[in-house]
């Protein structure tokens, strides 16, 4: 056994002891010669156990005593962590779940994927580039924008795809949320109305909720939004902006037609609207799409992203492109609501891997393997029912319709009973009306359980 592990398993003791009250709050934990004895390890083990404890808070150390149990000790609880099986089915009910589960926990419903797909080989050799990095990035706050070695590589791959944008337009953030978080600290005030297509991201909700501003939807169709209910809506509720993915639309898979996206930047001209164009699956698809942000210039669009689908949801780091006067006021905005950009060290990392001419390899081998599954799987849950509404042309996610008396939040909760997590239809639906559909991902379907599961579950509903 490892030096860690030992570590680990002295700490997991007296987490035990605790826990079932063996040793009771402030009662003395025993000598550092003694438990090491007791634990058959070497008394620096249990030196570093009692202070990783002491750092969890729970227990403290009196200077010439020895170690103590801390007086307001909150056991931990298996019983605490797990599914939530009586939460409300709201916009936050898939993070919630998805986020608390533990590792055994099946995740169809989640929103990335699974750790052997992503590129932690890449990753680890960044990390091994970071150990070698200068003091200062490994210590210092991040420049107000964020890294100009990322926000320059950054600028590099919109040119690709025929967006003009100076690095200094960019900004990088702590994520994709935090992006959609701070344009809603610049653009609104509480009371206003925000435009959202009929399914939308669930936390697209979530966010404007906590700006206490009104949600109006519009249905999204096969080939986009609805753009007669779309100029309507801007008409009748005068929304402060329109917020969706041009790109592999979540939770659809639709993408934006040139056509539809040259009449939505015509009628959000005509009426003064602004449009946040959330990009965060670009690079899944093999050939860009029309973007909005390409075809009509960051004058009234607003484009974020992020890098947690494609490379890491652990490094976080999220990017805002607009136009310089925007930019700057969302910088204040960043500095006063975090110090600055994202973690110098988090933005190394990325920069690393995506300059790596393996993250270009990873891409077209992940692409070609999504393919793959989403064909698999499309096909796998047709035989129980379930239709797929589009099939996408990249991603990770099937939009599917249920059968007919079958309701996808119904199914949901008692999919938590058995130790999976679905993403019923109407948490992406602002206005409760896709009870019957699904989203799957497909890059977390490969357990043949998956399915035995859903079809004991088909047969009970």
């Amino acid at each position: 056994m490892g030096y860690g592990q030992q570590t680990q398993r002295v700490m997991q003791a007296v987490r035990s002891k605790v826990s079932s009250r063996a040793l009771e709050p402030g009662e003395k934990l025993p000598s550092i010669r003694g438990f090491a004895s007791l634990m058959n390890v070497s008394p620096s083990t249990v030196v570093e156990a009692y202070d990783r404890l002491a750092a969890e808070g729970i227990i403290f150390a009196r200077k010439g005593s020895g170690f103590y149990v801390s007086p307001k000790t909150q056991p931990f609880s298996v019983s605490e962590i797990g599914p939530h099986l009586d939460r409300e089915i709201d916009p936050f009910w898939v993070s919630r779940q998805s986020l608390d589960s533990g590792p055994d926990m099946l995740k169809p419903g989640c929103g990335w994927m699974p750790a052997d797909w992503m590129p932690n080989a890449s990753l680890r050799k960044a990390i091994r580039h970071l150990s070698k990095a200068e003091d200062q990035l490994l210590s210092d706050y991040a420049s107000s924008r964020g890294a100009s070695n990322l926000r320059r590589l950054q600028a590099r791959q919109f040119a690709t795809e025929g967006i003009e944008v100076n690095p200094n337009q960019i900004l990088l953030t702590g994520s994709g949320t935090q992006s959609l978080d701070l344009i809603c600290r610049f653009l609104l005030r509480p009371g206003d109305r925000v435009l959202v297509s009929d399914p939308c991201y669930f936390n697209f909700q979530a966010i404007l909720k906590t700006h206490q501003v009104e949600i109006v939807s519009v249905p999204y169709t096969t080939t986009g939004v609805d753009l007669e209910l779309f100029e309507k809506a801007i008409i009748e509720q005068k929304p402060r902006f329109y917020i969706s993915n041009s790109t592999l639309h979540n939770p659809t898979g639709v993408n934006l037609s040139a056509q539809s996206a040259h009449k939505i930047l015509t009628i959000a001209a005509r009426h003064d609207l602004i449009l946040v164009e959330d990009e965060v699956f670009a690079e899944f698809l093999p050939q860009p799409t029309p973007h909005l942000a390409a075809l009509g210039g960051f004058d009234r669009v607003i484009r974020l992203g992020s890098f947690s689908k494609t490379l890491s949801a652990s490094v976080r780091c999220g990017y805002i492109a607009a136009k310089p006067e925007w930019i700057e006021a969302l910088v204040d905005l960043q500095v006063a609501t975090n110090f600055g950009g994202p973690s110098p060290i988090a933005t190394e990392l990325i920069y690393t891997c995506l300059s790596d001419g393996s993250y270009r390899k990873h891409m077209e081998a992940l692409r070609a393997r999504l393919a793959k599954a989403r064909r698999a799987v499309s096909a796998n849950l047709a035989e129980l029912g379930f239709q797929t509404w589009l099939m996408p042309e990249g991603g990770f996610y099937l939009w599917c319709l249920l059968p007919e008396g079958i309701d996808s939040a119904e199914l949901a909760r008692a999919a938590l009973q058995q130790n999976m997590v679905l993403a019923p239809g109407d948490v992406f639906s602002p206005n409760q009306s896709m009870g019957r559909f699904m989203r799957f991902n497909v890059s977390q379907m490969g357990a043949p359980e998956t399915y035995e599961i859903l079809r004991g579950l088909m047969c009970d509903l």
